[in-house]
């Protein structure tokens, strides 16, 4: 062989070579990449190839999978009162990335979860059966929460304080997933939904803190229990009215002019919701202390899982005085969610211990045998002593008895709550936030709801967490507690 055809040679084995390599790469290192390609159709078309398991509220699937006639995807999702359940399910989508329990549970919903695998389907390659999600939801108290909050703009959660089961996740204005199902006509409702100035698609109740206003107070007053600031809830406060915030010439006002608010006690101020008492002992403890009471209940804390992950709930740091004076309020940088408040009066409610909220009590095999149990996962965390808890308790029940909560009264039932009134906007200039964060017990059974209406048709001077929130809170608390 003469030299030119051996080097032609070698040079065409190199090039064997190198298409082997880059043969290997692109299957082996570059193909997961390209299989999770959201261009590519061949995971959709993967997905389904077969019916979804499903979504489970008190035993009804709320989820369901219907077959389609002339395309390459075989069946698409289907929901059931879809509005009702949007903020729990969240979308399957053809056209989409899955959200909620439906994107966080997508494997174990299409049967590729490996836990569901047996060794028969490895060597077959024929997929699982898919498994199901069992709900903590409470579809009485959902419903509840659901017609309570009608055409307003807002958000409820209830929890069970003592198991951490959240029974009730309500976003409003809601949305229907099923028109988010299909390839065909998913585009056209995507646009629809996005371009909405109400944010359907938005989880108001774990996606949106707003100033919780008020409703905060309970945390200060925790954080000035906890700390000795005072020994009782009966205890006077050292509260001047007015109150000036501190290095500045603003005068801090109270709602109720006529209210007893100088040197009022924790249970008249949380009765009066007196600002220059929550504001002057956010002061007196300092913003270290304040902060530390608010992360012990959850502020701050950024990998909120239930499972969903919930952002996060805010007290800020590096504050002068009077800042720290507007977050006794809750108000200058203090957000919250509707589950970060139901939170603190689950935790009061339950004698100051905070069991993990979570809205899945389990996950199934397509036969029903449990693969993962969240009820017994549930880990619990002493937030404030039983001491501070009854003394909170009791106050927040003042509250609602003859304060400013007084329509979340429901005949036999021990009733306690907090609102606010959250200022919204430049100079209070747009509509304010109402809240009411309460508890409620029966018969030996708890529930613990925060609420919160951004918007409504009511006239502005109307806007209170007594007049708008309270009357959702109710609703929840009569439905959690009718059995």
């Amino acid at each position: 062989m003469n030299k030119t055809i051996r080097r032609a040679s070698v040079f065409a084995l190199l090039l064997v070579f190198a298409l082997l390599i880059r043969a290997t790469w692109v299957q082996f290192y570059e193909g997961r990449a390209l299989a999770d390609d959201n261009d590519n159709r061949r995971g959709a078309i993967k997905t389904y190839a077969a019916p979804l398991g499903n979504i489970i509220v008190a035993g009804r699937a709320v989820t369901g999978s219907a077959a389609t006639t002339g395309s390459d995807l075989e069946y698409r999702r289907t929901y059931t009162d879809g509005e009702l359940y949007a903020a729990v399910t969240g979308y399957a989508s053809q056209s989409y990335a899955p959200t909620q329990l439906e994107g966080i549970y997508a494997d174990l919903l299409n049967g590729t979860d490996s836990r569901l695998t047996t060794a028969m389907d490895t060597v077959t390659g024929r997929r699982a059966d898919p498994g199901n999600v069992i709900t903590t939801i409470d579809p009485d108290v959902q419903k509840a929460a659901y017609d309570a909050l009608g055409d307003t703009k807002g958000a409820a959660v209830a929890i069970d304080p003592s198991t951490g089961r959240i029974l009730a996740v309500v976003s409003t204005p809601s949305y229907d997933p099923s028109s988010l199902t299909d390839a065909d006509s998913a585009g056209t409702a995507w646009k629809k939904l996005t371009s909405d100035e109400d944010k359907p698609l938005t989880n108001r109740a774990l996606r949106q803190p707003l100033p919780p206003g008020s409703t905060f107070k309970l945390v200060v007053a925790a954080a000035a229990l906890e700390d000795g600031l005072y020994a009782s809830v009966d205890e006077k406060t050292d509260s001047p009215d007015p109150y000036t915030l501190p290095g500045t010439t603003t005068v801090l006002k109270n709602e109720n002019t006529s209210a007893p608010c100088e040197d009022a006690s924790i249970r008249v101020a949380l009765q009066y919701s007196c600002n220059n008492v929550f504001a002057h002992m956010a002061v007196q403890l300092g913003q270290d202390t304040v902060k530390a009471m608010a992360e012990k209940f959850g502020f701050n804390d950024e990998t909120q899982d239930v499972p969903v992950r919930a952002y996060p709930s805010v007290y800020p740091s590096g504050m002068d005085e009077s800042s720290t004076a507007l977050t006794g309020i809750g108000q200058y940088d203090v957000t919250a969610t509707p589950l970060q408040m139901a939170m603190v009066s689950a935790a009061i409610s339950n004698g100051g211990e905070l069991v993990s909220p979570h809205m899945v009590a389990q996950i199934t095999d397509g036969g029903g045998d449990v693969l993962e149990n969240y009820d017994d996962e549930a880990s619990t965390t002493r937030i404030v002593s039983s001491g501070t808890a009854e003394q909170l308790r009791s106050a927040m029940r003042t509250v609602v008895e003859k304060g400013t909560g007084t329509n979340a009264l429901i005949d036999g039932v021990t009733v306690g709550g907090k609102t606010g009134t959250a200022q919204h906007g430049e100079n209070n200039s747009k509509t304010p936030y109402a809240w009411f964060t309460s508890y409620g017990e029966a018969d030996g059974e708890q529930v613990a709801v925060a609420v919160v209406v951004e918007q409504s048709d009511a006239a502005r001077s109307e806007v209170s967490g007594n007049g708008l929130a309270a009357p959702v809170a109710k609703a929840m608390m009569q439905a959690a507690l009718s059995g």
